[in-house]
């Protein structure tokens, strides 16, 4: 057990310093992506693109959750030694991805010609003319991603987040080199914006199926010879429920790009995300440390090794403190960050900036604990707490007519959060201290 205990400590500590280079690496070019695109773009057309990207998001999402229940699955198995069960839920989660690929992409295709994107955006079609042609572009390659991306969740399942996230750093670098050579050969336009940020991910995915699945690890390779009926209808149990918090996560706050273009203007999606790449800069670090959590909890709750998940957890509010403290210092020297990152590009008010970290603590609070819970599978709970992102959407809209001021429309997104967060904390000390009964449990 010690042993155990050993080893399950140091694959998350060398995860975890791996994952702060990775992801410091990955914040450095987004913080790069932004005045770039700024220049390749404009304001009204960046908006835009990250209006396009948000929906992008909700496709990437279509999963119905079966990345998350691959990496709890993935876990168990492994903890318990049982590889060829192992290899059923690899090989069942890929033949069920592409089964939900073809239609959902048939069905975004068949809305992109046959609807109104200009209306729906909010988009003046003399300014972006290649709209639909960008959408078409985009959705297919993001939907080819869809598939393939279940690679990082491999890696996660094996309690190796570090390579999942140096994935997803290479396809960022790549989309910013792509991007960079766009604009130095004067062809930076909104389609060829769009195509560099979609095709960079699928081209990281597609180099690393061959080294993940043939050298690294070639007894996890998918294979039709190991897709079970029974393994995916597990999947489908526990994959639904990690949807239906994945969607609830997305109309919170993924939709809040659409929502602000069409209560607002495009232009104010800008300063918007620009606010939301600074303090969201504070998450990255959280997730460095909290994403090898979730699986590292896995496998001691498999264990029965509560005394392991105990310390971790006091770690841990040590650390909400000083993530509390460090928020207040950025937004307070925001003004300057903003004037040394994008100069007069673009304004971003104080209030948004102080309106975004306030969300962003509250997010990284509830997010503390439910890590832990996805990692023990007790969803059930934060599934019924997702009502609060059904009364979202009219709340906000509700509140932006009357007020018609976006800060407003952030506190809404506040509110939503501390319900699910209020109770994310009582189950997670109920289940840590033996006293989860009934509804409390699962």
């Amino acid at each position: 057990m010690n042993r155990n205990k050993d080893h399950r400590t140091k694959l998350l500590v060398k995860n975890v310093i791996a994952s702060f280079f990775i992801k410091g690496w990955a914040a450095t070019v987004a913080l790069v992506m932004v005045p770039l695109t700024l220049e390749c773009l404009g304001k009204y057309q960046n908006g835009v693109w990250l209006t396009i990207s948000s929906l992008l998001v909700w496709v990437d999402h279509m999963d119905i959750g079966l990345g998350n229940g691959l990496r709890n699955k993935l876990a168990a198995h492994v903890a318990h030694q049982e590889m060829e069960e192992a290899r059923k839920v690899v090989s069942s989660t890929m033949a069920m991805l592409v089964c939900i690929v073809f239609p959902l992409l048939l069905l975004l295709l068949l809305l992109i010609w046959y609807t109104d994107v200009y209306a729906f955006l909010n988009v003046q079609p003399d300014i972006i003319p290649e709209l639909r042609t960008a959408l078409v572009c985009a959705v297919a390659l993001v939907c080819m991603t869809f598939v393939l991306k279940f690679i990082g969740n491999v890696y996660m399942g094996l309690q190796l987040p570090a390579v999942s996230n140096m994935l997803l750093a290479l396809g960022q670098t790549l989309a910013l080199l792509l991007t960079a050579i766009l604009y130095w050969t004067g062809h930076a336009s909104f389609l060829f914006i769009v195509i560099a940020n979609t095709v960079a991910p699928l081209e990281v995915y597609m180099l690393s199926y061959p080294y993940t699945f043939w050298m690294r690890f070639p007894y996890l390779r998918p294979s039709l010879r190991f897709v079970n009926l029974r393994s995916a209808l597990e999947l489908g149990n526990l994959g639904i429920k990690f949807f239906w918090l994945q969607v609830a996560g997305l109309i919170q706050f993924m939709t809040a790009n659409i929502l602000i273009s069409r209560f607002f203007t495009p232009e104010m999606v800008t300063p918007y995300q620009i606010a939301y790449r600074y303090i969201g800069l504070v998450m990255v670090g959280f997730t460095v440390i909290c994403m090898p959590f979730w699986n590292a909890t896995t496998d001691a709750y498999e264990r029965k090794d509560m005394e392991w998940i105990r310390r971790a957890s006091q770690k841990m509010n040590w650390m909400m403190v000083g993530i509390a403290a460090l928020l207040v210092l950025m937004v307070a020297v925001s003004p300057w960050v903003y004037q040394l990152w994008i100069g007069d590009a673009c304004e971003v008010p104080l209030g948004m900036t102080a309106m975004m970290a306030l969300y962003i603590i509250l997010l990284i609070i509830s997010m503390r604990y439910s890590y832990f819970l996805n990692g023990v599978g007790a969803l059930r709970l934060q599934l019924y707490m997702t009502v609060s992102a059904i009364v979202f959407i009219p709340l906000a809209w509700a509140v932006s007519s009357y007020t018609h001021d976006i800060l407003w429309f952030m506190a809404v997104m506040c509110l939503c959060n501390i319900p699910g967060l209020v109770v994310n904390v009582i189950q997670f000390n109920k289940i840590l201290n033996g006293q989860a009964t009934g509804i409390w449990r699962f």
